[in-house]
């Protein structure tokens, strides 16, 4: 299926290749792939790669030279790449007590720093925060040789914006956006986002442990606080079926997209990538 769409991709040097756009997710788990034509509003290509635990930024920069000849990602195909970046090295930072000199300063209390590490911020725009990290910058370079200019973010961006982008609700909701080894959490109260962080996980009681630590934390209630769980997880799976066992109201979250999927497309997206454009 894969090979199939990307010959499609790679056949089609016509006008329309101007409104083709790559989304690519970077973390040490894995790459993921997402090729978008906005022209049709149909998506030609998405694929995943899953990586070692002992996954290395070199290894991962391999994995994604190898992975681009392969699917023949050409630079004359797509009009905009936008890069993902997928670590534990960020903070949120309200936009108020936010000073671009200070970089550093947030993130050394909660991330081990290098001396050559570069630290950028994405702001996310009428919500008042900034997300400080350090991006894979040996992939950041790879890119620019391979693509010229692109658009890059942390997925903690990505993730907020696709969340404050639903439909508020009148009640307060737990989201977890769930992905191989991690997961993100966050609590919003209407339009008001409460609590975010990510967590590691080995095993199921490890995913469950950290999503009712924070329910008792926050005094939600079990009971009649909603949570929606969406990324790389389906009704029935082992995580979806102990948080059941736990929390009375458990639903699987399809985030709000402006492109049309069949029900095939949806079970293997990540629908947050569409908010990488």
């Amino acid at each position: 299926m894969i090979e199939k769409a990307t010959n499609s991709i790679a056949s089609q040097h016509t006008d329309s290749n101007s409104f083709k756009k790559l989304s690519i997710q970077i973390g040490l788990n894995g790459l993921s792939f997402f090729v978008l034509d906005t022209l049709t509003n149909t998506v030609l290509l998405t694929d995943k790669i899953v990586l070692s635990d002992t996954a290395t930024p070199y290894l991962l920069q391999k994995s994604l030279k190898e992975a681009i000849e392969k699917y023949r990602l050409k630079p004359s195909l797509f009009s905009e790449v936008s890069v993902i970046h997928q670590n534990s090295l960020f903070t949120l930072v309200p936009k108020p007590l936010f000073e671009v000199e200070e970089l550093a300063n947030y993130l050394k209390f909660n991330a081990k720093l290098l001396a050559n590490d570069e630290v950028v911020y994405d702001e996310l725009k009428n919500q008042g925060l900034v997300c400080v990290y350090v991006p894979f910058t040996n992939i950041n370079n790879l890119l620019f040789e391979l693509f010229g200019e692109f658009e890059y973010k942390h997925l903690t961006t990505v993730v907020l914006q696709t969340l404050f982008n639903q439909k508020p609700s009148m009640k307060k909701v737990c989201y977890a956006h769930v992905s191989d080894g991690f997961f993100e959490l966050a609590v919003f109260d209407q339009k008001k986002m409460l609590f975010y962080n990510q967590f590691e996980y080995n095993t199921k009681e490890d995913f469950l442990y950290y999503i009712l630590f924070t329910y008792e934390q926050l005094q939600l209630s079990t009971e009649s606080i909603k949570l929606k769980l969406f990324g790389a997880i389906e009704e029935g799976d082992e995580l979806y079926n102990i948080c059941y066992d736990y929390i009375k109201k458990v639903v699987v979250f399809e985030p709000k997209t402006t492109v049309p999927l069949n029900f095939d497309q949806q079970d293997s997206i990540d629908l947050t990538l569409l908010s990488s454009f």
